[in-house]
């Protein structure tokens, strides 16, 4: 795996992770796990690649996905994926549970993002959604899907009101688009389904089945969202290659 200097130790790497030096070396010998580069002494470092993929695989496993269903899904992922495209992997995967925000001590959210965090950067990740403030001040409930992505983000001259009002633009569609999207199952499948009278069983496996859609909406409309926007930010380098031609005329 490419990126970044290898700069973690097992131990160190294990901490970061959320996870036992055990576990860390038992996915690395199912090889879910790449193996480390060997530094000085024969000492095994890792990268953020590595950091990326070991919360992938924790966050599939908490999913209740089976290691052979998570080889399966790693094997999937270009050989060279970097930190950034696994952390939205893991993003996008969390977000099949929204409910699945984890406490953490200020402590424990400082070793989990490998710097010391300050009263500022707590309320940048609060904006971004990354982590929510509990009755208790040095208390949080995390979001490790988003956490990784939010931590990237944290050293972006991003205004704090910048961020506040970008999620909320982000909330509002959102809640429209799964608004009309539920309005629009439920109109032209569960209730035409539902008035066919299925025998108890038939529904049953019909509620299985919409819930695995669920995962394939959220990757289709992340997918339309990345293009919508790559399409946006193509638009004023558009707009200036225009104004140069025209006065070079």
């Amino acid at each position: 795996m490419g990126g970044g200097e290898p700069r973690f130790t097992v131990d160190e790497l294990a901490a970061r992770a959320g996870v036992t030096v055990r576990t860390l070396r038992f996915y690395g010998a199912k090889g879910l796990l790449p193996p480390p580069e060997l530094g000085p002494r024969r000492v095994g470092r890792y990268g953020a690649e590595h950091l990326g993929r070991l919360e992938l695989i924790e966050e599939l496993q908490r999913q209740g996905l089976t290691l052979a269903a998570i080889e399966r899904y790693l094997a999937q992922l270009p050989s060279d994926i970097g930190e950034l495209d696994l952390a939205i992997h893991r993003a996008l995967v969390a977000s099949w549970t929204p409910e699945s925000a984890e406490e953490a001590s200020r402590a424990q959210l400082e070793r989990r993002t490998g710097r010391e965090l300050s009263d500022a950067d707590v309320d940048r990740l609060a904006a971004m959604g990354a982590l929510h403030r509990t009755a208790d001040p040095d208390v949080f409930k995390v979001e490790p899907g988003l956490l990784p992505l939010g931590v990237r983000v944290l050293d972006v001259p991003i205004p704090l009101e910048t961020l506040v009002a970008a999620r909320a633009v982000v909330r509002l569609h959102s809640q429209a688009t799964a608004h009309d999207l539920h309005r629009l199952f439920r109109d032209t499948v569960w209730r035409p389904y539902r008035e066919s009278g299925p025998e108890p069983e038939e529904l049953e496996r019909m509620r299985e089945l919409t819930d695995r859609i669920q995962p394939m909406v959220v990757q289709a409309l992340v997918t339309a969202f990345q293009r919508s926007l790559a399409e946006e930010l193509a638009r004023p380098a558009e707009r200036a290659g225009q104004d140069e031609a025209g006065q070079s005329r």
